[in-house]
Formats: structure tokens, C-alpha cells, sequence
């Protein structure tokens, strides 16, 4: 008997790593150091709280039903700014809003594909996406990525057949923190094109993209929209994570497939949060280089601390945006190391097999870090931590 839809997938990897701190105490002189979720903490500054509760209590057909694809304000916002940023022509129609950007995701594969088709993801892959492709009956192929933790565009191609549906990429990475070349983007949609399939980009992490101006030239092309999908998150930008608030980028034809799907999950989007992220776009362009600005600090204590765990037998993958994807000397699985390190180090992090597939032994020795919530501080305390490990566990003994 076929298993339900639900079944065929893995547990939400972040539920099942909180799980680990059940019976744990830390004390207050070492408290946990939770690096395991792509999520700042913090709400949202002070003036769009304030400019939320306006909402709520001067706006009544804020607390109403919207249209499915999001608010026509927001959309345009997003088509003007998105278009100034890319430097390409981008309209109102080509834009919806979705309840997050993984929302964005499971609307743009359900226009794409049906039980059987093919979807390929660059590994290390963001895990809700492998669980999307499972529970609709969709194979996830997956591309390895070499030096650096980069697809190669001709192994891609290679793996294309008749069932492929689209390439997925995510830019700056999650796990690896590593932003795509454009020309190796460009590359990618050059074979998408080719195929016949879409190019799905997923850019919730763009804000923090460490290069200045567009990380891209898609937009420039007056045909993108023939294969080109692109997912943003207003979560990490805003702090909106818990008002659910993404968008997509795609034709018009495509968005009228994704109005169907939308409309029978959620009918429309969460409307306060919309007005959110509307007012962040048009008032919090400063404030925002500012978050910017700090990631980008905390990038460098990665790279500029990580030598003193090389030592140890360390090694730094990738990094970028929120994350650090790394690699552990020790012997033990990745999957029991990280469970080791909350009770060890006061640690909490993921473990590469989170984001791989199962016979795939790089996993097994891999470690993702998310240091959005920590600061250039709280990251040598995590590399303390990290290093002091050896004299708990056996590290792996290299040969010369």
C-alpha cells in the first residue's frame, strides 16, 4: 500500500534538533549557543511595530480577505525596486506574494511538475525543499557541488532527461553561504533554456549579499521570464518571520497556475503582513544596510577566527549570508557529533546529513552554523567551544 504523502519525507530537521535539548540545562556562566535556525530572533524595529498596529487598528480591510496574489501596493513595490536593483523590466504582473518564500517555492513546483518528474537540487540542499519534492511525489536529483561548494552548469546538464522539470538554485546558499557567480548563474539558465525547463532561484538571503549591486543579470534579458523563477523572503530583511510574508517573480502565465494553488491554501496573504513589508520596502532602505553591514561583520569573524580551528583539523566549506557550512575532524557521524555537542559544548548546530542524501558520505562529516544570531563575540565563544571538543571526542588521525 502506497505510504500517505506526509510519510515520505524526513522530519522538519529543526524541530527534530530542538528535541535534543530536552533534559539539558546550561548554566548561566555558559549558556547555550543555538546556531541551528536561519532566523534572526529579534522583532521587528521599533517604528514598523509601530506602523503594524496602525494597520490593525486604522486599516479595516486589513483584517479582510485580499486578492490571492497580494496586495496590488506591494506587488508593484516590489516589481520597481526589484527592477531598479537587477537593472531589467520587471512589472506588477510578474509579481505575487506568498505566505513565505517557502510558500513561493511549493506554488512554483506545483505549476511545474506532477508524480514521476524530476526536480534537480545542488547538494548540499536546503532541506524544506528535498521535503516539498518527496511529499508531491517528485524525484530529487541531486547535482554534488565541487571546490567551494559551486554546481558545475555541464554536470547539471547531464543530468536533465525527459522527467526534468527545473533546476533549483540558492543564492547567497543555504547551508553553504556561498553567492553563485553571475556568470555561473547565467550558465544555468542557459541550459534551463535550452531544456526547456525552468531555472528556480531562490534569493531569500539577497540583502546580505556581500557584493554591491546586482548579484545577477537575469533580469536583463526581455525573454527572462521563460524560464526564469525567483523566490524572495521579506522575513530575514524585516524580522517578519513569524508574519509569513514572500514573494515570486515569474510570467504572468505562470502566476495564473500559482493563483490556483494559492488560493486553496491560504486564499490569500496574511494582510498586516503584507502592509509590513511594504512599509519596510518604502521606509527602512537605512536601517537595512545597517543589518547588512553586521552580517557581513560577523562573515568576516568567521573567516578571519576559522584558522585557529583549522589546527584542529577543521575546515571551512563555505560562508556567506547567515551560515557557515563546515567540516569536523571527529570520527563519529555528523548526526551523532551534533547531538554530542549540546550536552558537551553547549552547542546546537545541524548536521550535515540534514542536507544531503542518505548515501551520500560527505554529510557524515559536515556541519552547518548559522550565525545570524550571534555576534563577532558570541562567534569566538562558538570557536572556543568547538575547539575545546578534542579533548572530549577522538579526532579522525590523518595520514601523512
Amino acid at each position: 500500500m502506497p505510504l500517505p504523502r506526509t510519510a515520505t519525507t524526513f522530519s522538519p530537521p529543526v524541530m527534530e534538533a530542538r528535541r535534543w535539548l530536552d533534559g539539558i540545562s546550561f548554566p548561566p556562566e555558559r549558556p547555550l549557543i543555538n546556531v541551528s535556525q536561519a532566523a534572526p530572533v529579534d522583532p521587528p524595529p521599533q517604528a514598523l511595530r509601530e506602523a503594524i498596529a496602525e494597520t490593525a487598528l486604522t486599516l479595516p480591510e486589513a483584517h479582510l480577505y485580499g486578492p490571492v496574489l497580494g496586495l496590488p501596493e506591494l506587488r508593484a513595490e516590489v516589481a520597481s525596486q526589484f527592477a531598479e536593483a537587477y537593472g531589467g523590466e520587471i512589472a506588477a504582473q510578474n509579481v505575487c506574494i506568498t505566505s513565505g518564500c517557502n510558500q513561493a517555492f511549493c506554488a512554483a513546483l506545483m505549476t511545474l511538475t506532477t508524480e514521476g518528474d524530476e526536480v534537480i537540487l545542488p547538494t548540499p540542499w536546503y532541506f524544506n525543499h528535498k521535503m516539498w519534492l518527496d511529499m508531491t511525489g517528485v524525484r530529487a536529483v541531486a547535482l554534488p557541488t565541487g571546490s567551494g561548494l559551486l554546481p558545475d552548469p555541464d554536470l547539471a546538464q547531464a543530468l536533465i532527461t525527459p522527467r526534468t522539470k527545473a533546476i533549483v538554485l540558492v543564492t547567497p546558499n543555504n547551508p553553504g553561504g556561498v553567492e553563485y557567480p553571475a556568470d555561473l548563474v547565467a550558465a544555468f539558465r542557459d541550459i534551463a533554456r535550452a531544456a526547456g525547463i525552468a531555472l528556480i532561484v531562490d534569493e531569500t538571503y539577497r540583502d546580505f549579499h556581500s557584493q554591491t549591486g546586482a548579484p545577477h543579470d537575469l533580469f536583463t534579458d526581455p525573454d527572462w521570464d521563460d524560464t526564469l523563477i525567483q523566490l524572495y523572503s521579506f522575513s530575514k530583511a524585516y524580522r517578519l518571520t513569524g508574519h509569513r510574508v514572500g514573494a515570486m517573480i515569474a510570467s504572468p502565465a505562470r502566476l495564473a497556475e500559482v493563483e490556483k494553488f494559492l488560493d486553496t491554501v491560504t486564499i490569500c496573504p496574511n494582510q498586516l503582513a503584507q502592509h509590513a513589508a511594504l512599509w519596510g520596502m518604502r521606509n527602512l532602505g537605512q536601517w537595512l544596510a545597517g543589518e547588512r553591514a553586521e552580517i557581513l561583520d560577523r562573515r568576516s569573524a568567521i573567516e578571519q577566527g576559522f584558522p585557529a580551528l583549522e589546527h584542529d583539523g577543521w575546515k571551512l566549506l563555505g560562508v556567506g549570508a547567515y551560515f557557515a557550512y563546515i567540516q569536523h575532524p571527529f570520527r563519529r557521524s555528523s548526526h551523532d557529533l551534533a547531538q554530542a555537542m549540546v550536552g558537551t559544548a553547549g552547542v546546537l548546530a545541524l548536521p550535515g546529513t540534514m542536507f544531503m542524501p542518505h548515501d551520500d558520505p560527505a554529510g557524515q562529516r559536515q556541519l552547518r552554523i548559522a550565525f545570524a544570531n550571534i555576534d563577532r563575540a558570541g562567534i569566538g565563544q562558538l570557536f572556543d567551544r568547538l575547539s575545546g571538543l578534542r579533548s572530549a571526542l577522538a579526532p579522525i588521525q590523518h595520514s601523512s
